[in-house]
């Protein structure tokens, strides 16, 4: 899920930046701090969108910068636990595939990929069901449930599992089937008529 979220924090100005204008220093050292941040609270921060800074700064003896608090607003990904999703498949390997929902991959694992044995083409990079024959390859775009989430603190990644192993998930290919497949028949014109 996506969510726009309004935090407070004082940052400094380094001295190198007092010939920018305030604004567009504070923003460059907020985007610096924050943008790529994955954190357990806030999910991954995507973009600095808007900011206030107070023009009255503090310095601080021995430190050349000045300190000024700022509110600001950031734009963030917070994957939840059984959230459906989209993405689309960017990578695939012998072990499942890679899918990108929002800013991050996700890990849909052969296992959960569907109920068939999966086969990998290497040549072709491709992941093929063995009865049913359907395949998966990069550009592909699956609807799927996550199951697993891990944050870990700094600028690492984290880890996202999802399924689609459920009805209604998969490929959208698959399901667009799958929903004709359970729609009742129309009737026919002669029906009608009787």
């Amino acid at each position: 899920m996506f969510n726009k979220i309004t935090l407070r924090d004082t940052i400094r100005i380094d001295p190198k930046r007092f010939d920018q204008p305030l604004e567009d220093a504070a923003y460059e050292e907020l985007r610096a701090k924050y943008e790529g941040l994955v954190d357990d609270n806030l999910g991954y921060v995507i973009s600095v969108v808007d900011l206030e800074v107070n023009p009255v700064g503090r310095i601080i003896p021995g430190d050349g910068g000045t300190h000024h608090p700022v509110i600001f607003k950031i734009l963030t990904y917070f994957p939840e636990l059984q959230e459906i999703v989209e993405g689309e498949v960017v990578e695939v390997a012998d072990f499942g595939t890679f899918l990108r929902i929002g800013p991050v991959d996700a890990l849909l694992h052969v296992s959960q990929l569907m109920d068939d044995f999966i086969s990998f083409d290497e040549r072709q990079g491709v992941l093929l069901g063995r009865e049913s024959g359907r395949t998966i390859q990069r550009g592909d775009v699956f609807r799927v449930r996550i199951v697993a989430v891990s944050f870990p603190r700094g600028r690492s990644s984290g880890k996202i599992g999802v399924t689609a192993r459920q009805p209604f998930l998969g490929k959208l290919e698959w399901i667009e089937s799958e929903v004709k497949d359970t729609m009742p028949a129309e009737p026919d014109e002669e029906d009608e008529k009787e």
